[in-house]
């Protein structure tokens, strides 16, 4: 079911920040803080969604963002690398699907699929010859997600924070580069 004829997509800027680190810190929450809050999970907030770090992150030159909205409402947001390595994957200049965030209210409306195809349409436009990104082996909703869009799974890998090994899936894609 998809109604997105409200829907508007656009490039994140500095002035997302502030709604950037909100909608990130609420679906980071909802998703990883499974057994309720605790210092590991509360400083990987801290440290990686806060606005300073959504600010920092916005200006990074091989980082992107694209913005879901609706009258001027946040919905969800891709972010991706460009020219991201991963032992995983053998093209140099792939991208990274680093986050897929759509606010729990607005999953199961194809928001999450169109805003992963916009981050698959700009990798291809910048060259890229595939995508990649890892999943939470706890996380059903993304594990079956992305086999859906043509994502393959390439096995187990994992996520480090604060000393904490959690596990993970690597997916990959390859992208159809148009020719000039």
């Amino acid at each position: 079911m998809s109604d997105q004829a409200d829907i508007t997509f656009r490039p994140g800027t500095e002035a997302d920040a502030l709604c950037l680190s909100v909608l990130a810190t609420q679906v980071f929450l909802d998703t990883y803080a499974t057994d309720g809050i605790r210092a590991a999970i509360a400083h990987e907030v801290r440290e990686q969604l806060s606005m300073p770090a959504m600010s920092t992150q916005l200006a990074t030159p091989h980082m992107r963002f694209i913005v879901a909205e609706r009258a001027g409402h946040m919905l969800g947001f891709a972010q991706l690398t460009l020219d991201a390595a991963h032992d995983l994957m053998p093209h140099q200049q792939a991208a990274e699907l680093n986050r897929l965030y759509v606010q729990e209210r607005f999953t199961g409306r194809g928001i999450g699929k169109a805003l992963l195809a916009q981050a698959e349409a700009l990798a291809r436009t910048e060259g890229a010859p595939a995508m990649w990104l890892t999943a939470w082996v706890r996380n059903a909703r993304a594990l079956a997600f992305y086999p859906r869009c043509g994502y393959q799974d390439h096995g187990p890998t994992v996520y480090e924070f604060r000393g904490e090994q959690h596990g993970n899936r690597f997916f990959a894609k390859a992208l159809d580069i148009p020719r000039q």
